[in-house]
């Protein structure tokens, strides 16, 4: 009893001791309790808002547009077309089976694979997925497809599963022009090449969105629940490019890849070189902006004759590969060697320094020793005693390896970094190539004699163009840029490009005196000859450098890259224009033939187009007028006055037709027309004059009744070591008396 009595007080002592912990343990409850929901309800309120908004509303997003990418003068190169999102709701299809008792699923899927030829099963799979209120089946579908697709849910009660949403995509009305310096946009409209990429932040808007709530079984709840968040477009540029000269350069490297077999693409740029605006760059074969995943024709063939399996992950690697170098920007993102057309460089250094004046002499025996190693003279005969005006004109490679020895190692240096060849460029585009050179205290002799001919070191097409633009722009070099003007969405000018000066390389009296040799280079006997335009004066050099990365069975390299450098005119320059053509298979492979043509065609496209006006002593030229139904005589009194001569077959009073016709440009020293007085044409055969002489074709031309149209050389057209390279008209045809035959003259002698 004792026992039980005394354990009364320990069991109440218990139960207070326990109550007390059990107060505690909900008070700490209580008091998490009440923090956690301040917490929830103050502190971290936004958060779950966030959370809970989210779980009851959908939103649907208005795309901004994307800003246009525009010419110098306004020419769109880059828009936005609307486009058109197919999607599916696969709430809805659930809703509508169970409510009907129908596949509706299948339904949608057969619907849409036949509209769409997207397979079955894919579709199905997307519209099974019941929990999600929205699936993508097509993106970007045209304007024709989506009301295809609209009345196919139309006519069979789908429409609430069906839809279609409006955005854009980016759209290239020029398809193919200037396609590696626009580049283009992927399949979110983000910028991915060129342009497009460098100036995604400017170019991108911002997407607006409509948001609206729903219950848990995806309705929408009533409008006051909805918001609306306005889409920003984005802001458009203005750039540098010119559509007229973009277009005529590409023509120009077109036409040099046709002639010279080059393997290893061609490329150009056209820089104002006062400001450095990129006017045309351009790397051939191009490619579609609006279909950027197909291969041109040109890299087709290449994938087509690895023979590969085209489902085998070898074929999807090297097409891979073969896209990224189609759309590699040659002309800034590759490296090559520049040849000769490096001698500017080299030649503006050592009049600058005084290492050398226009009149100092040189000998060339066809080559050079220095440090033990003969190097060679392109013309292994030797030049002999010249001038250094003639060792630069004729591109004598003793005479720039002698004249590099003057300037010395230290001096040479520092001008290269002058230039701005140790640097890059700084131009408004991705993925710039960075050149590659001795550095000061490894350029010994042999490096040095090397260097002054542009051989064992490499730039990107770009640099070179600078460096010498920088010489017709009176010795000041100048950042290359493409961007002119930043625009808002109603074309109001939000920035204004100015040009920026990085220094000066050489004194304008320097630059004056080497853009007076190369003039010589172009209008005397230089090796640039090929690039002479009548009535310009035009300064120009030519390159032929050699690929020491890759070398045939016997260690040497066989493999060349022909290049002209130019700008016009020579003593106020306006342009700047340079073209490599890289792995040309012609018989003759120097930058002399296979570059320098088609720079001198570019400038005969451009320079009066930019209101260049030629000088004096071009040859004149006439248009014929319509003589049918003149009298005879009044004909020929007509083409005397005109300048033009003239044959009248026939026995008739009256002319009845004439060849050429109307309209047709004859030069008045060789043009002649026939009239034809009878009904009945008279026929003559074309010769062939393709390796003749200018002189001897047009003997033979003019004697067969032919008229002449020249193209290349025209200053010199006759003489004797200008040769035909090309005719319109093929050899033994059967044409018209008067019809015009056009021929291509070049210098073909063995030039850098």
């Amino acid at each position: 009893m004792s026992k039980h009595k005394g354990s009364a007080p320990y069991t109440e002592h218990m139960m207070k001791d326990r109550a007390g912990i059990l107060l505690c343990i909900f008070g700490v409850c209580l008091i998490y309790f009440l923090f956690t929901l301040f917490r929830m309800q103050v502190l971290d309120y936004n958060s779950y808002q966030s959370k809970v908004i989210r779980q009851i509303t959908v939103g649907s997003s208005l795309a901004a547009s994307r800003g246009e990418i525009l010419d110098k003068n306004g020419e769109v190169l880059a828009t936005n077309q609307t486009v058109w999102r197919i999607y599916i709701s696969p709430v809805d299809i659930k809703k509508a089976s169970k409510r009907q008792n129908k596949d509706y699923a299948a339904i949608v899927a057969d619907g849409l694979s036949e509209l769409l030829g997207i397979e079955k099963e894919s579709i199905l799979k997307k519209a099974e997925m019941s929990a999600y209120l929205d699936q993508t089946i097509l993106k970007n579908a045209d304007r024709e497809t989506t009301n295809k697709v609209l009345a196919f849910a139309k006519e069979n009660g789908l429409s609430s599963m069906i839809h279609a949403e409006a955005g854009t995509k980016r759209y290239y009305p020029f398809s193919s022009l200037a396609a590696h310096t626009i580049g283009f946009t992927g399949s979110d409209n983000q910028g991915l090449f060129g342009l497009e990429s460098y100036y995604d932040r400017i170019l991108t808007g911002k997407d607006g969105q409509y948001i609206s709530a729903v219950d848990s079984q995806g309705i929408k709840l009533p409008s006051e629940y909805t918001d609306y968040i306005e889409s920003e477009d984005g802001l458009s540029i203005q750039t540098t490019i010119d559509v007229y000269i973009q277009t005529q350069l590409e023509r120009c490297l077109e036409e040099a890849i046709a002639a010279t077999g080059a393997q290893n693409r061609s490329c150009g740029i056209v820089m104002d070189v006062k400001t450095g605006g990129i006017l045309a760059m351009a790397t051939a074969p191009t490619f579609d902006l609006n279909s950027p995943y197909k291969l041109n024709e040109a890299m087709a063939e290449d994938l087509k004759a690895l023979g590969l399996d085209e489902t085998s992950e070898d074929y999807k690697k090297a097409k891979s590969n073969l896209l990224y170098e189609m759309w590699r920007n040659k002309a800034v993102s590759e490296i090559y060697e520049p040849g000769s057309t490096f001698k500017i460089v080299t030649a503006a250094t050592a009049i600058e320094t005084k290492a050398v004046t226009p009149t100092s002499p040189f000998f060339c025996p066809g080559y050079y020793v220095v440090g033990g190693r003969r190097i060679s003279c392109h013309k292994h005969q030797g030049h002999g005693s010249i001038q250094f005006t003639q060792g630069l004109q004729q591109s004598c490679n003793p005479c720039m390896m002698q004249t590099a020895e003057r300037i010395g190692a230290d001096a040479f240096y520092q001008s290269f970094v002058s230039f701005g060849y140790t640097e890059k460029t700084g131009i408004d585009l991705p993925g710039e190539g960075m050149g590659i050179f001795h550095s000061a205290e490894s350029l010994g002799v042999t490096e040095l004699a090397t260097a002054s001919f542009g051989q064992r070191f490499k730039v990107s097409v770009l640099q070179q163009l600078c460096a010498v633009a920088a010489v017709a722009n009176d010795g000041v070099l100048v950042t290359p840029h493409l961007l002119d003007k930043i625009l808002d969405q109603e074309g109001n000018t939000l920035f204004t490009y100015s040009p920026q000066i990085k220094r000066q390389v050489v004194s304008e009296e320097t630059a004056k005196t080497v853009s007076t040799i190369l003039e010589g280079g172009v209008s005397g006997e230089g090796g640039a000859k090929n690039a002479a335009v009548s009535g310009y004066q035009i300064a120009a050099k030519t390159g032929t450098s050699e690929k020491f990365d890759i070398l045939d069975a016997n260690g040497h390299s066989y493999l060349r890259i022909g290049s002209c450098v130019g700008y016009a005119p020579y003593d106020d320059a306006q342009i700047a224009v340079i073209i490599i053509v890289d792995e040309p298979t012609c018989a003759v492979k120097y930058g002399s033939v296979t570059a320098a043509p088609y720079v001198g065609r570019l400038f005969e496209a451009v320079l009066p187009y930019l209101g260049i006006e030629p000088q004096e002593g071009e040859a004149e030229t006439v248009k014929t007028q319509n003589y049918v139904g003149l009298s005879a005589d009044e004909a020929k009194k007509a083409l005397k006055k005109e300048g033009l001569s003239y044959t009248v077959i026939g026995e008739g009073d009256k002319v009845l037709s004439q060849t050429p016709s109307p309209n047709t440009l004859l030069e008045k020293s060789t043009g002649q027309v026939i009239l034809y007085t009878e009904n009945e044409k008279t026929e003559t055969v074309v010769p062939n004059v393709v390796g003749k002489t200018g002189e001897e074709a047009m003997r033979l031309l003019l004697g067969a009744s032919l008229n002449l149209e020249i193209k290349g050389i025209k200053d010199q057209a006759y003489a004797k070591d200008a040769i035909v390279v090309t005719q319109s008209l093929p050899e033994s045809l059967k044409v018209e008396k008067g019809t015009v035959v056009t021929i291509t003259l070049l210098y073909m002698e063995q030039m850098e």
